[in-house]
This record gives C-alpha cells, structure tokens and sequence, in this order.
C-alpha cells in the first residue's frame, strides 16, 4: 500500500484556445503495477488493486503548462479538471504537463507529470466505445465482465478481428501519415482500468488517443464496474464535439447498451457534425432498435453501419470514401 498522497494525470486533449486535462489526488492507493501473467491469482490481485485507494478530496491543485500556471480543487472523490486557453500557440502533437497537490499552506505534497494531445485539424476525427466495441468484455452481464477483467491482462484481453486494421485504416483517412486523424475512447469503464485500458490499445496496436472514462470506484462497489448512466457519457460526447467544431466526426459502438441511443441523440443535436455512426451489432435481440435508431439518423443525412464483423464495417467506410484501402502501405485487401 501506497500511503502517501499521489497525483494521476490522464492524456488531455484540445487545441490552443480549448485545452482539457482530467486527473485524480490519492491519500493513498496500492501499488498497481502490471505483471503479465497468466495466473488467475495474479491477474485478480492486479485487478483487486485498482480499485483498493482513498480519494484526496477537496485538495488544492496546480497545473504548470508551456508557461501558464492554473490552480483548481479537487471534487468529492479527488476528481480534477483544468479547462484553459493557452497564452502560447499550442502545434499539433504531444505535449509535457504537470500537476501539482498542494498543501494548505502552499506547500507541494505531491506532483506528477502527464500528456496532452493537440490533434492536427484533419477532415475527419472519431470517437468510439471501447468493451465490446473493440474488446470484447460482455458488458451487459456483469458476471461475464468481471471473468474478462480477473482472468484475463492487458496482453491477453481480446479484440475484436480486423477492428485494428479498420482502425489504422481510419487514422490516415483523407490526411497524411505525419497527420493522422485523431482518435478519442469514450467509455463506461472507470478511471480506475486507465493504466490497464492504455496498455492494452499500445500491445494491440490502436491508435493512441485520449480516454474519457467513468466516475472512479472504491473496491466495495468493484462488482458495479462498467455501470453509468446515460446522461455522462453522452456529455462527454457532446464535450469533444464542442471542442473540434470544425472537424467531423464518426462514431463507433456496440448495441448491448445505450450506444445507439447517446449517438442518435447527439445526430439530432450536432447533424452537421457528425459524418457516419458504427455499431456492432452483438446482441441480436437489440438488433430491430439499434437499427430504428440509425434510420432516424439517415434521415439528417448521417451514413450508419450496423455490423457483425469488422470486415463489413471496412467495406462500408471504403464504399462511402472514408478509407481507401490501396493508400495504405502494406495493407492487403479483405474486399
């Protein structure tokens, strides 16, 4: 157990005038890090530790960024959010922030350093779901979830076929390959599997992007992972599309939960916006509403796909111009 205060910064993302970075101050929380096992006990315990930490509430913290310096405080949970526009113009890629906790004297108790992602302002940009829309996680039921989460690690959890291909596919749609279109993993999943949710993408070869996660878990509530509500995960939705007004988007989820309702919602909200919606179709019995839903969306002159294979979904995104499958390097055609 770590019992000292800690500082986590997860990839924020923005441009100049809108920059974004969320983060979370720990009192205290155990040390997670990562064994590539295939033992059952090890993957649980790893697991187990995720979610064994104390909160640091109501905490002042720092922000230190290419010259600006931000204070905020942390919520309830030690959940924070800088939101700012720079003093300096911001160029596309990857850059260094840091954060500081600070005592209530000033003093520096903790501090960490993170990343925030500039994307190139490219024709196009994507969000998409990740369980069970990328991997596959059985989120509908919470026992089959939580037998992927213990047994299973960041090397060994398992991909949907070709969803990596169609993917890196996408990344240099209509763009250059020092350009590649930026990517953003909106989940139900809680900022807890953060570590583990990166290190999976990396090993599987995804593009690398920023997440937006679910409200942090204490161990008792380990059984209700995965759970939310509508209404969050349609706000940071809708939060992403506020921030790149100029780009359009595609969506990408699956139909065992709400992903055909929150993307529905936000085409009748932002139809300019939003170039194609994507949902893999792996519950048959939601297959009737998911596919009303996507209707209504093609009526605002919105191009949908309800697939049950990556490889449809590929033919679909090559025969409406979103990928063309021969100006990518060593790419064999499935089609």
């Amino acid at each position: 157990m770590k019992n000292s205060v800690s500082v986590k910064i997860y990839h924020g993302y923005g441009h100049t005038h809108n920059l974004v970075v969320y983060g979370h101050v720990f009192k205290y929380r155990a040390s997670n890090k990562q064994v590539f096992s295939n033992s059952l006990l090890v993957n649980i315990l790893h697991l187990l530790r995720l979610f064994v930490l104390k909160p640091f509430p109501f905490t002042r913290v720092r922000l230190h960024f290419n010259g600006d310096v931000i204070d905020q405080t942390t919520e309830y949970d030690g959940f924070f959010k800088f939101e700012w526009s720079a003093t300096k113009n911001i160029a596309a890629g990857w850059h260094r922030v840091k954060v500081e906790a600070l005592a209530k004297d000033g003093a520096v108790i903790a501090d960490s350093w993170g990343e925030i992602y500039v994307p190139h302002i490219t024709q196009y940009a994507f969000i998409s779901d990740i369980d069970d829309t990328i991997m596959v996680s059985h989120s509908a039921t919470i026992g089959k979830r939580l037998r992927e989460l213990l047994i299973k690690n960041p090397h060994t959890r398992k991909t949907f076929k070709d969803a990596r291909l169609h993917y890196e596919l996408l990344a240099f749609s209509n763009t250059s390959p020092d350009q590649p279109n930026p990517f953003f993993y909106v989940s139900s999943s809680e900022w807890n599997l953060y570590d583990y949710l990166v290190e999976t993408f990396r090993f599987n070869q995804l593009p690398e992007g920023a997440f937006l996660l679910n409200q942090i878990k204490r161990w008792r509530n380990l059984f209700r992972t995965g759970k939310t509500g509508h209404e969050g995960k349609l706000l940071r939705v809708m939060r992403i599309l506020d921030a790149f007004p100029n780009q359009k988007f595609v969506f990408f989820g699956d139909n065992s939960q709400q992903d055909p309702e929150i993307y529905a919602s936000i085409a009748a909200r932002y139809p300019d916006h939003v170039e194609a919606i994507y949902i893999r179709n792996v519950s048959p019995e939601n297959f009737s509403s998911a596919r009303s839903l996507l209707e209504k969306a093609e009526l605002r002159g919105i191009k949908t796909c309800l697939f049950n294979q990556s490889n449809e979904a590929i033919l679909h995104s090559r025969k409406c111009g979103l990928i063309s499958l021969d100006k990518v390097e060593g790419v064999k055609p499935l089609i």
